[in-house]
C-alpha cells in the first residue's frame, strides 16, 4: 500500500461504515504499528554540547550567554580562570601529550579541544577521563544552573571542553542532518555508566540488601542532609584552583543501600573473578564490588510476557567470556570489554544456565561482527540493544570519539541495507555525559534523575527528515517508545519519573514518537 496515498473516500461515507479517514480502521497511512523493529545503539560519555554544541539550529553553544557558562568556585564565587586540567588533557600514554602545565589559566568558559590555535587535540585523540559519579554529577548541576562542573571535578577545566564538529569530521553528525536530532534529551539517572545502563533496561536503581552488614559496607557514601551532596573532607582544597576535591566517602552505595556507582555483575563476564572453588560462571560474592543478583522487573520481562522477541548484543561478549584478559584493558586496547555496561547480566532471571540468558544475551562479536551478521541477514529480533566494545564506545580516558563514531555510522549503513530497514526505528544515544559540561539544566524529576543533557538521534524511514526535535526526553523515553509500540505495561520507574516531573511543575517525558512521521 502506498503510505503517501491521501484518503479519497468522503468522510461522511467512511463514518457511515464506522471508519475514520486517514487514521483508524481502513487508514491508508502507516502508524506506530508499522514499526516492526526497534534498535537501540548505546554509546558512551558525551554531553550534547561536547559533540553537537555547534549544530545549526540546535539549542547549542550559540545560545549561551557569558553569565550562563561561567563556573563558580566551591564557595560560590566566580572563578577567575578555569582550574588546570589535573594530570593533563590527554590520557596516559598518548603522544604528543597535552600536559597539566599547558592548561593553566584557561578563560572561564567553554573551549574547543580541537581548536588548531589551542590544544589542537582532534576527535581521534583520547583525552583523560572525568568524574561522572552519582553525587558529584548533582553537585556539578547545582540545582540546574550547571555552574559547578569545574568545582566538583577531578579533571579541572576539561569539563568545559567541546569539539567543533561538522559533517566532515563526524559521520554521525551527517546522519543527524539527514534524520532527527533530539536536543532536549537527558540521561536517565545522575552519574555514570553503571546506573544509566540500569535505567535503560528497567528504569530502576539496583539495591544491595543489608549492605551495612555486607562486604560492601565500606562503600556506603557519606552524604549531607540535603541528600544530593557528598560530605566534603576537612582536608579538601578550599578552591577548585588549588586541587581536586576530597570527600569523606564517595562510595558506590547510598546510605539506604542503593547501588549508584560502578558495581560488578554477579555473573561472568564480570570484573570480579569467581570465588576459589566456586562456580566459574559466577563472580565472587565476598568481593565488595560484586552486586547481588537483582530481581526488579525489566523491559525484557515485559517483552517476554507479550511474546515480543528481543536481545542484548554485547560487543565482544563472547571474547570476554572466553578470555577474561579482554576485560578492562589499557588505553586504546582492543576490545577493552566493559562488564558494567552489560545491564541484563545483573538480573537473577538471566542467570547462567537459564533459557532466558541463552535466548537474549547474545554475542555482538568483536567489532560488532555478530550484530552486523544479524543485521545483514535480516534476523534481528523485534527489539535489539547493541553495546559497542570499549575501544569503540567513545568513552574518554580509554578511547577516542572518532573510532566509535565511525563504527556506529558503519552500523547505520548496514541497517539501511537490511531487509528489515523499511519497518525499523533506530535510536542512537549516549549513556551519560562523561563529566562534560552542558549548558541546559535537566528538568527536576525524582531522586535518581534525570541528569545532564546528552545527544540522541532517531534514524528510520519514518523519522522526520532534517528535523531538530525539542521535545523533552530522557533515557527512559526509549523504554516508553518500546512500551507504546508493543502495548506493554508501564514499568514502575516510568510512572514514578513522570509523577515527580509533574509534582515539580514540569511535564512527563516524551516517548520519541514526535520524531516520527508516518505520512512520509
Amino acid at each position: 500500500m502506498n503510505k503517501k496515498l491521501v484518503c479519497a473516500t468522503p468522510l461522511v461515507a467512511l463514518l457511515a461504515f464506522g471508519l475514520y479517514a486517514c487514521g483508524g480502521n481502513g487508514s491508508t497511512h502507516a502508524d506506530l504499528s508499522s514499526v516492526k523493529n526497534v534498535v537501540v545503539i548505546y554509546a558512551e560519555n558525551r554531553s550534547f554540547d561536547n559533540l553537537y554544541g555547534n549544530f545549526p539550529g540546535a539549542n547549542g553553544l550559540q545560545n549561551v550567554a557569558t553569565a550562563n557558562y561561567q563556573q563558580l568556585d566551591r564557595d560560590g564565587s566566580v572563578l577567575a580562570t578555569l582550574p588546570a586540567v589535573w594530570g593533563g588533557l590527554t590520557a596516559k600514554g598518548i603522544t604528543p601529550a597535552v600536559t597539566e602545565a599547558m592548561t593553566v589559566k584557561l578563560p572561564n568558559g567553554p573551549f574547543a579541544i580541537d581548536d588548531a590555535a589551542g590544544f589542537n587535540t582532534s576527535l581521534s585523540v583520547t583525552t583523560r577521563d572525568l568524574y561522572h559519579r552519582f553525587y558529584e554529577n548533582q553537585m556539578q548541576i547545582d540545582g540546574g544552573k550547571n555552574d559547578k562542573f569545574a568545582a566538583w571535578a577531578d579533571s579541572g577545566g576539561l569539563v568545559m571542553g567541546h569539539y567543533n564538529t561538522n559533517a566532515d569530521k563526524l559521520p554521525l553528525y551527517k546522519i543527524a542532518q539527514q534524520y532527527t536530532l533530539a536536543d532536549n534529551f537527558f540521561m536517565g539517572a545522575f552519574g555514570g555508566s553503571f546506573l544509566n545502563h540500569q535505567w535503560l533496561v528497567c528504569a530502576c536503581t539496583p539495591l544491595y540488601p543489608n549492605a551495612d552488614k555486607s562486604p560492601a559496607a565500606s562503600s556506603i557514601s557519606a552524604v549531607d542532609t540535603d541528600g544530593v551532596s557528598l560530605k566534603v573532607a576537612s582536608n579538601s582544597p578550599a578552591s577548585a584552583l588549588s586541587g581536586i576535591p576530597k570527600f569523606v566517602n564517595s562510595g558506590n552505595l547510598t546510605p539506604d543501600f542503593f547501588a549508584i556507582n560502578t558495581m560488578q555483575p554477579p555473573y561472568q563476564p564480570s570484573g570480579n573473578k569467581a570465588a576459589t572453588g566456586g562456580d566459574p560462571a559466577y563472580a565472587d560474592p565476598s568481593v565488595a564490588t560484586t552486586l547481588p543478583p537483582q530481581t526488579q522487573q525489566h523491559i525484557g520481562d515485559l517483552l517476554n510476557n507479550a511474546g515480543v522477541s528481543w536481545a542484548w548484543y554485547g560487543g565482544s561478549w563472547g571474547a570476554a567470556l572466553t578470555d577474561p584478559t579482554k576485560i578492562y584493558g589499557s588505553t586504546n586496547s582492543v576490545p577493552n570489554f566493559q562488564t558494567h555496561h552489560q545491564p541484563f547480566n545483573y538480573f537473577a532471571d538471566l542467570a547462567p544456565g537459564t533459557a532466558n540468558r541463552s535466548q537474549h544475551l547474545l554475542d555482538g562479536g568483536t567489532d560488532g561482527a555478530g550484530f552486523i551478521a544479524a543485521i545483514d541477514a535480516g534476523t534481528l529480533p523485534q527489539v535489539a540493544f547493541y553495546k559497542p566494545q570499549g575501544n569503540l564506545n567513545e568513552h574518554a580516558g580509554y578511547t577516542d570519539v572518532a573510532s566509535g563514531d565511525a563504527h556506529i555510522a558503519s552500523l547505520i549503513a548496514h541497517l539501511q541495507k537490511s531487509p528489515q530497514w523499511k519497518n525499523m526505528v533506530v535510536v542512537v544515544t549516549y549513556d551519560e555525559n562523561g563529566g562534560f559540561w552542558d549548558h541546559v539544566g535537566p528538568p527536576k524529576g525524582d531522586r535518581w534523575g534525570p541528569g545532564s543533557r546528552i545527544p540522541a538521534l532517531v534514524i528510520s524511514p519514518y523519522a522526520k527528515k532534517g528535523f531538530l526535535d525539542h521535545t523533552q526526553y530522557d533515557t527512559t523515553s526509549i523504554l516508553r517508545l518500546i512500551t507504546h509500540r508493543f502495548s506493554l505495561p508501564t514499568l514502575p520507574g516510568l510512572a514514578a519519573r513522570d509523577a515527580a516531573l509533574v509534582a515539580n511543575g514540569g511535564k512527563p517525558m516524551g516517548d520519541l514518537t514526535n520524531a516520527l512521521d508516518f505520512s512520509q
